[in-house]
């Protein structure tokens, strides 16, 4: 006989977690999360997401500082301990969980602490650092345990000088160089980040270009500014091995270079955190990088036990995650109005930013598909001018014929939050998605928002040069 019992018992307290719960409790569900952590947000809340964008505002900020001429009358540049702009981070940590653990109370979401293992397919043990035992049974169950860095065998983690992107956060000094192993979206944030901390950074990349996910043009801009910030960016290549020495790491990759830094950071890939879950009581399996395969509709192969966010893998985004929850539990609840994000947003925090949503120049060549491009480069709006972040484009990738938009992809200040913009006008369907719109709308001047009229003038004024000379041919 169990202790407690609901209709959905969510493990984790991330993004994903919190939006199948909210979204179940409002339908009169008994619902209770449970984490091992005593404070809500997850990994998320705690180490990754907000604690690095955090730590990058203050980052920028500072490099902010140093760079515009109008701060020399305070001072001369300076720069701060990665300690110390990691407080910054623990202050808005604080907010997070508090924000979290009062909608959770108001909603009367009940939080158990502890770690959580299946015993059946219905049932769950949950166990306290104390030592303590209580029995949970559930209708449904999600599980929402997101991911940690994936760590090789070969590597000493235990070594006072070899991080990952989790422990990295407990840094108690500034490295005069580090290394940073793995060139993805958290690999290229942090070589902003320590870059600009004034510390020398080797970037190791195993593939050919950086996040061969993105538009080529930005994955260039990307890896010219990562340059330009002092980042030293090595294509192409896999370590050997991993020694470490009085003076700190020295890495040797299997083409023969040995790098060596202060410290190192490894950035290669993440796992999904379901080891100790019980799942073969449930009837689950895991595969290699301990994720779980879903169905459309976030269920598993035990259609009461749904999954979300970073644990089933890609996209593994925040903003996503909270979104699959949301839906999970739409499903589970047999809710009229089910929202299925089709078109999700990507946001990087590099120095500068980077967000893109839908299609890139690749794939649509690779389908055949005509489009042209719009561009505007920021140092040709007022607002960058004004604001002094003049580095930076919009770019626009729509149809030729129909002008339906297929793509928008942002490099520069606040990309992340432009791409939104684009990214409303897109999800409409048939006329109302078009590059047009840009032009039928009048924006605030001066904005970041402007870019949208003048990229969208640049690719429609290429659009009908094309037409007048392919007319002109003709005739």
């Amino acid at each position: 006989m169990s202790d407690l019992s609901y209709d959905l018992v969510v493990i984790g307290s991330g993004p994903a977690g919190e939006g199948a719960a909210m979204n179940a409790v409002k339908q009169g569900w008994r619902v209770a999360i449970v984490d091992e952590r005593a404070m809500a947000g997850g990994s998320c809340t705690h180490l990754g997401t907000i604690p690095s964008k955090a730590l990058r505002q203050s980052v920028r900020r500072m490099m902010q500082y140093n760079t515009m001429p109008m701060f020399r009358a305070v001072g001369e540049p300076r720069w701060f301990s990665f300690p110390e702009v990691m407080k910054a981070a623990d202050d808005v940590i604080t907010k997070q969980v508090q924000g979290r653990t009062k909608g959770y109370a108001r909603n009367r979401v009940q939080m158990h602490i502890g770690r959580a293992t299946f015993t059946g397919p219905h049932d769950i043990s949950v166990t306290s650092k104390d030592g303590k035992v209580i029995k949970i049974t559930s209708k449904n169950f999600l599980l929402a345990t997101g991911s940690s860095p994936y760590r090789p065998a070969d590597i000493d983690f235990t070594d006072p000088a070899i991080f990952d992107s989790d422990s990295i956060l407990k840094l108690d000094s500034t490295p005069r160089n580090i290394i940073i192993y793995g060139a993805g979206v958290i690999g290229c944030e942090y070589a902003s980040i320590f870059s600009g901390l004034d510390t020398r950074v080797d970037l190791v990349n195993t593939r050919e270009w950086l996040m061969n996910f993105l538009d080529d043009e930005i994955s260039d801009a990307l890896s010219y500014h990562l340059r330009d910030l002092n980042v030293t960016v090595r294509h192409n290549e896999e370590y050997e091995r991993v020694v470490s020495n009085e003076n700190g790491i020295t890495l040797e990759l299997k083409s023969g270079k040995r790098i060596h830094g202060e410290a190192l950071l490894w950035c290669n890939g993440r796992s999904g955190n379901t080891r100790g879950l019980g799942l073969e009581h449930a009837g689950l399996e895991a595969d290699e990088r301990g994720q779980l395969k879903v169905n459309k509709d976030y269920q598993t192969s035990v259609p009461h036990i749904y999954a979300a966010g970073d644990v089933i893998g890609w996209p593994s985004l925040a903003g996503a995650a909270y979104d699959q929850g949301r839906f999970a539990a739409s499903h589970m609840c047999g809710m009229e109005d089910q929202y299925r994000v089709e078109d999700v947003a990507t946001g990087i925090w590099t120095i500068p930013e980077i967000s893109f949503v839908g299609k890139n120049e690749s794939e649509l060549t690779e389908q055949k598909v005509p489009y042209e491009i719009g561009r505007a480069y920021f140092k040709d709006t007022a607002r960058a001018h004004i604001s002094g972040e003049e580095v930076g484009m919009l770019k626009i990738l729509f149809h030729q014929d129909t002008l339906q938009i297929l793509g928008i992809h942002c490099f520069g200040a606040e990309a992340a939050e432009i791409i939104h913009i684009g990214q409303a006008i897109m999800s409409q369907k048939g006329e109302a998605n078009s590059i047009k719109y840009f032009l039928r709308t009048t924006f605030n001047y001066p904005t970041m928002a402007e870019a949208y009229r003048i990229a969208s003038m640049n690719g429609l004024n290429r659009v009908s040069r094309d037409r007048r000379s392919f007319e002109g041919k003709q005739a």
